[in-house]
């Protein structure tokens, strides 16, 4: 799969890292939902990192479709609700 973190760029991922990134996502909500700007603050740096660890990040160049497409790090919580659908940011 294909995640663009808004602001960096895109990383390719295996699926078999789903997850944990979903588990990430439930944290994220969670903390989202209690209005927790420390908690959304660290969680955010956690999920965005997984990414960057557990993928490869494609060449700048390359325009490939997204699949999951994340917030920039220093997005506000206000920004990313507005990214939400029902689902959070990665689709279960």
């Amino acid at each position: 799969m294909i995640v663009r973190i808004m602001g960096e760029g895109q990383v390719r991922l295996d699926d078999s890292h789903l997850a944990e990134l979903n588990k990430l996502d439930d944290e994220l909500l969670e903390q989202m939902e209690g209005g927790d700007e420390e908690g959304f603050r660290r969680t955010l740096g956690a999920l965005l990192d997984s990414v960057r660890r557990l993928g490869a990040s494609l060449p700048d160049d390359a325009l490939e479709p997204s699949d999951l497409i994340l917030p920039s790090p220093d997005a506000t919580l206000a920004q990313v609700r507005e990214m939400l659908s029902d689902d959070g940011l990665i689709p279960g």
